[in-house]
């Protein structure tokens, strides 16, 4: 074992046997004020958004009823994006290898753009309510829209859901030394709330109030570890030389890498090889902001086209925040607490953080347990919070809609409306169980850095469905039995290599690697290209193979086709359209034997009815008087006031010259 390095700026900071968890700093009186003050506040402003919205409706509760403005819509996107797993997971990403994993933040501007000015029109004139559902209409067959469907469902357990979960406890578990597992099931009852609820528009207004508050508290927290470590030079220099004291002598463990702060790293032997960052990385991306539910479902609920853009503006600006407010913080936290952040010792690491992989995850919590006084740590727990719960009820209000709108009416095409309410809200409670599951996969997974997992499973399992999204938006001759094919044959070749990843995880600094050659030697993003490849060939080979797709399954479908004039069909309309409720002999028994008083809800019932927003339809159904409209495409969306339409084009140009300069800055 070698000895640390003098650091400078680490001084008395750096705890030398730290207790497990890793904090020492209690939480008092006014810190918990603050944490009431926060839950107050969100459940006022989820309260009010259910007063304020039509929540007994499919259309008000999944999408809002498309009457949201662009600053709610951009500040649910960032929210949305920038949970718990990226407070966690891109600061700890920070201390184990430098600056390098932002540039998936910053891709992320881009694809964000091209949501909102590319993938958005094309969706609007289709007048779908969820992605999958596009592609029911697109390529004109159940098996793709059903697999997409559920694929969805398993990514968001695999990289969302359980992901912000175990972030968001593990930070608890540092800050109150309370049980994971306990921490998990306070946070999700107060989450399951608001969601359950208040549909899309609870969900979209409080993400608007916790992005202030995830904003403000990163910020504060950045200052102070600023202030701590000596300034921005301090930074530099100090952490090339946070060497951990105990780790194994004449290797690479607990070394901070040379090219820490560059973001376009050697191509061969790097972590993040810059060829895999361009390609390897769009490809996934352009899946998640441009066709994943999550964020095109708060697209969708813009009133307009332009406040759509202007969303997406406001959420690409504000991605440049978390390079400065939370990795750097984390690279930080690895000066002031070398050997325990760092730590290169398996042992030592399970003493600290109860993960021998590694104990990095823990930089952002040790800094607010460490540096921040009184108030400002109970303000910081509300950020996290925040976090937690803004991404999670983003996906789960995304998740339920998946379900119900694309499974559950597949196999049930006459339910009624009252129906798929309560089975979009009694499936998050299924996806909750199935995510605190795979929690512990999670944290024996990429060295202990939860951000690269993130991304390297998105790696295995996004790239396929990317391709058949973006065919199918821009090559008209795209079919369904191409696109079948194509994410088939993709997803067998990406679960493959996932699988693969998970029985033989990389070895630690100190041994050799053994694993099979397309496992170590083939780095996640270049095969991330090598699988968008194999999914392209396939899906152009077999479609130029096979029949035209017809002009039902192009016309407002693609970006060439998007102005088209015609009329749904008639299965779109029977997709749409809701069974009217007390038509059928057992629902015009149930209406009769309401009406004359023999079957009265209780009070208990009644005051469900009044919180999950069903109280309207209920009395509607006791009428017989509700039928649901069709959702027919309507062109009036695309169309947008030439003035603002100039104000945000100007804004796309200064936002991309943004993105440009920061991305070739630090490149």
């Amino acid at each position: 074992m070698t000895s640390d390095l003098a650091v400078p700026g680490r001084g008395d900071a750096m705890s030398t046997a730290p207790a497990p968890g890793g904090g020492s700093a209690a939480f008092d009186g006014v810190d918990i004020a603050v944490l009431v003050l926060y839950f107050v506040l969100v459940l006022a402003v989820g309260f009010w958004s259910m007063w304020k919205t039509k929540r007994s409706t499919v259309d008000g509760y999944f999408l809002a009823g498309k009457s949201m403005t662009w600053w709610p819509v951009g500040a649910s996107l960032f929210s949305s994006n920038v949970g718990s797993g990226h407070l966690i997971g891109l600061a700890g990403s920070g201390a184990a290898a430098g600056i390098g994993a932002i540039a998936y933040e910053w891709n992320g501007m881009f694809m964000a753009l091209l949501l909102a000015w590319i993938f958005l029109p094309i969706y609007l004139a289709s007048g779908v309510t969820t992605m999958p559902e596009y592609l029911q209409r697109r390529y004109a067959g159940r098996r793709t829209h059903l697999f997409i469907a559920v694929l969805s469902l398993f990514i968001y357990i695999f990289t969302k859901i359980s992901v912000d979960m175990y972030a968001g406890a593990l930070f608890i578990k540092m800050a109150l030394q309370w049980d994971i597992y306990l921490a998990l099931v306070l946070l999700l009852s107060v989450t399951a709330l608001y969601t359950v609820a208040g549909g899309l528009a609870a969900v979209i207004y409080t993400d608007a109030a916790q992005t202030v508050i995830m904003l403000a508290g990163a910020l504060v927290l950045m200052g102070f570890s600023f202030a701590k470590v000596g300034g921005w030079n301090a930074l530099f220099e100090g952490y090339m030389d946070a060497i951990p004291s105990v780790r194994a002598a004449n290797t690479t463990c607990g070394l901070p890498r040379e090219d820490s702060f560059h973001i376009f790293r050697d191509p061969v032997d790097s972590d993040l090889p810059w060829p895999g960052l361009i390609v390897g990385m769009s490809i996934p991306s352009m899946w998640y902001w441009c066709s994943d539910q999550v964020i095109v479902q708060r697209s969708l609920a813009a009133k307009t086209l332009t406040h759509a853009k202007g969303g997406s503006l406001l959420a690409a600006y504000l991605k440049i925040v978390p390079f400065f407010a939370i990795m750097l913080p984390g690279m930080i936290s690895r000066i002031l607490y070398t050997d325990d952040v760092a730590c290169a010792d398996p042992e030592r690491c399970k003493r600290i953080c109860e993960n021998p992989v590694g104990c990095s995850d823990t930089a952002y919590a040790r800094l607010v347990v460490e540096l921040l006084p009184a108030g400002l740590r109970g303000l910081m727990m509300a950020v996290m919070i925040a976090a937690l719960v803004s991404s999670l009820t983003s996906v789960f209000n995304s998740a339920s809609t998946i379900f119900t709108i694309d499974l559950w009416k597949t196999f049930r095409s006459g339910a009624t409306e009252w129906e798929l309410m309560i089975v979009g809200r009694v499936f998050v409670l299924t996806l909750v169980v199935a995510s605190i599951l795979w929690i512990p996969v999670i944290q024996a997974s990429q060295g202990g850095q939860l951000f690269i997992y993130i991304q390297s499973i998105s790696t295995y399992l996004q790239p396929p469905v990317s391709i058949i999204f973006f065919l199918g938006c821009f090559w008209t001759r795209t079919n369904e039995k191409g696109a079948f094919w194509g994410v088939a044959v993709g997803l067998t070749v990406g679960c493959t290599r996932m699988i693969l990843d998970f029985i033989y995880p990389a070895p630690p600094c100190y041994e050799q690697d053994r694993r099979p050659a397309v496992v170590a030697s083939v780095h996640y993003l270049y095969f991330s290209t090598l699988l968008s490849f194999i999914t392209l060939t396939v899906v152009v080979l077999v479609s130029l193979a096979t029949e035209k797709p017809g002009a039902e399954q192009i016309d407002r479908l693609t970006w060439f086709t998007r102005y088209a004039p015609r009329e749904p069909t008639s299965s779109e309309v029977a997709g749409h359209e809701m069974a009217p409720v007390g038509l059928k002999p057992e629902d015009e028994r149930a209406r009769k034997d309401s009406a004359s008083g023999a079957r009265q809800p209780s009070r208990l019932l009644s005051a469900l009815y009044w919180l999950c927003g069903m109280e309207r339809r209920k009395k509607e159904a006791e009428k017989g008087a509700f039928r649901a409209e069709p959702v027919v495409p309507d062109l009036h969306l695309l169309k947008e006031d030439p003035r603002l339409k100039k104000v945000v084009n100007a804004n796309l140009l200064l936002c991309l010259s943004v993105a440009v300069f920061v991305i070739g800055y630090w490149a």
